[in-house]
C-alpha cells in the first residue's frame, strides 16, 4: 500500500478495524482517517482520526489522496452493497488520487479448502466451507488469540478481472493496475483520469 501511493499521502481507511493495517501506515508517515461501525474497534487505534460509521453511508465531505477498501468487502455477494462501498471510495477520492483495495483472486474460489493457518499471531480456521451457487463461496472463519475465540461467517462472491472492472466502472473508477502478481490487490482510479497521474506506478 505504501509503495502504491506518494509518500504522506492522506488515507482513507474503510473497515479500519482495531488498526492493525492504521497502525503501520500512519507509522510510515500517512495521515490516515480510520473508519469502522464498532467502536470497540476504533478505541484500539492510536495516532489516527476515528469516524464511527457504516461504509457504504459515509460522507465526510472530504476528498483523500488515497481510500483503502482491505478485507475481501468487495467480494461481498450483495451487488448493491458492493456498488455503495465502491461509490463511497469514489465519492472521498481525490482527483489525482487512487483507490487500494483487496479482493481474493479467481482461482481462491477453487482452490479453497477448509484448514488452519496463522497470520500476525493470530491462528484462523476456515470451516463449513460450501459453494451454495457457481461464483459463490461461503464458510465460517474461527479466530484464536490467547485464550480468545471469535468467529466470522461470510459469503463472498468471485470477481473476474472483467467483472471487477464492471464493478469499478458503475461507481465512476477505472482499473489502473494489479499491485501483486495474484491480483488480490489492485489500485482504481477516477474514470476521468484514465492514468495513475498522482499515483506512482508499481
Amino acid at each position: 500500500m505504501h509503495a502504491a501511493v506518494p509518500p504522506g499521502a492522506s488515507i482513507l481507511e474503510l473497515g479500519a478495524g482495531a488498526g492493525r493495517v492504521t497502525h503501520p501506515l500512519v507509522a510510515l508517515g500517512h495521515p490516515v482517517v480510520a473508519v469502522d461501525e464498532s467502536a470497540e474497534m476504533l478505541a484500539r487505534i492510536r495516532g489516527a482520526e476515528t469516524v464511527r460509521a457504516r461504509i457504504q453511508e459515509l460522507d465526510l465531505g472530504r476528498r483523500f489522496d488515497a481510500v483503502l477498501l482491505a478485507s475481501f468487502l468487495v467480494n461481498t455477494a450483495d451487488r448493491g452493497l458492493r456498488r455503495r462501498f465502491l461509490q463511497a471510495c469514489r465519492r472521498h477520492l481525490g482527483d489525482g488520487g487512487c483507490v487500494l483495495l483487496q479482493r481474493h483472486p479467481p482461482a481462491w474460489f477453487e482452490e479453497a479448502a477448509e484448514g488452519e493457518g496463522v497470520a500476525g499471531g493470530v491462528s484462523h480456521r476456515l470451516r463449513d466451507l460450501r459453494r451454495p451457487a457457481p461464483g459463490l463461496l461461503a464458510a465460517t472463519v474461527e479466530y484464536r488469540a490467547g485464550d480468545r475465540t471469535w468467529t466470522q461467517w461470510f459469503t463472498a462472491e468471485r470477481l473476474d478481472d472483467d467483472a471487477l472492472a464492471a464493478a469499478l466502472g458503475e461507481a465512476g473508477l477505472d482499473l489502473d493496475a494489479y499491485l501483486t502478481g495474484d491480483g488480490s490487490w489492485v489500485r482504481a482510479v477516477p474514470a476521468s483520469r484514465g492514468a495513475a497521474l498522482g499515483c506512482s506506478p508499481r
